[in-house]
């Protein structure tokens, strides 16, 4: 494998998505470690490094990608191993079950019609951003959910496991066009008009706090209902970095655009899964060790 195409499969970025995964396992009645383990790899390992060296190929980046501030170029190997992780990705997934196996092969298709040429989900500001949001979300928040809990599909449809979903998605509706705030330009190139386009660039950042704060409104009154009131002050006080951030970041950008740049971006991406895995994963522990 050359260099490049490990840099453009971005392993490290799954670190970004774990949120949902962790979410999941937080209130999730059962842990596993046999499931739970092979479920982290089949995601993390393969399916979301698939989707990543997928959309490389097919975008052929010359300015920052999100992993990425300088990618390098691309080769058509790039092309075959985001197959071949894809293909593991859902190997990996039958020693969990076939059911959790089929939605692995149904993101990673949902994923290719989003980058490739003759589908290019992504010129498409707000089919793009609900694909990506709930696929990235409330899909794989219970695509999670099932392989932890070996449910089938109908036992997913009980009201406490498509709220959290629903939140799942919500979170990532705000944070996405976050990720597209420093590639007009790049984007404009290839005539994809994502979200972000749209509404500018003081706009995502409106479009973010709006939309942020009805996630955390819902996932404050989740906690409260199934949990308890004090993840509601924990959640807010291991996000409070996030907001801190994010509002002296969009006091620079509103004086000057040009702030709206991939450093920054980045620095809000790493901070906020973070914050948001560390509660998560304290959430995880609290909960199976009958913390609530």
């Amino acid at each position: 494998m050359k260099k490049s195409t490990l840099l453009h499969l971005r392993i490290p970025f799954s670190f970004l998505l774990m949120p949902v995964f962790l979410f999941a396992l937080a209130v999730s009645p059962a842990m596993p470690y046999k499931e739970l383990f092979l479920a982290f790899i089949a995601l993390h390992l393969f399916l979301y490094p698939a989707s990543n060296g997928y959309n490389s190929w097919f975008d052929k980046d010359e300015k920052s990608i999100g992993g990425l501030k300088e990618p390098p170029k691309v080769f058509k190997e790039l092309l075959y191993y985001s197959l071949l992780f894809d293909a593991l990705a859902v190997v990996s997934a039958l020693f969990v079950g076939w059911r959790f196996a089929l939605m692995c092969f149904i993101y990673g298709t949902i994923s290719r019609a989003y980058s490739n040429d003759k589908t290019r989900l992504k010129k498409y500001p707000i089919i793009s951003w609900l694909t990506v949001t709930v696929f990235q979300g409330g899909f794989m928040f219970l695509a999670t959910y099932l392989a932890l809990n070996r449910l089938t599909f109908s036992e997913l449809l009980q009201e406490e496991i498509i709220y959290p979903a629903i939140l799942s998605t919500a979170m990532l509706m705000g944070s996405y066009p976050m990720t597209q705030v420093y590639q007009h330009e790049e984007d404009a190139k290839r005539g994809d008009l994502t979200l972000s386009r749209m509404l500018g660039i003081r706009g995502t950042f409106i479009f973010t706090m709006l939309v942020f704060a009805l996630a955390m409104a819902g996932f404050s009154a989740y906690f409260t209902t199934y949990f308890s009131v004090k993840l509601v002050i924990w959640l807010n006080i291991a996000l409070l970095p996030v907001l801190i951030f994010f509002l002296t970041w969009f006091y620079k950008v509103w004086k000057d655009e040009n702030k709206a740049n991939f450093s920054n971006t980045m620095r809000l991406n790493i901070i906020s899964a973070s914050c948001f895995n560390l509660f998560f994963f304290s959430s995880t522990l609290m909960n199976h060790y009958n913390f609530f």
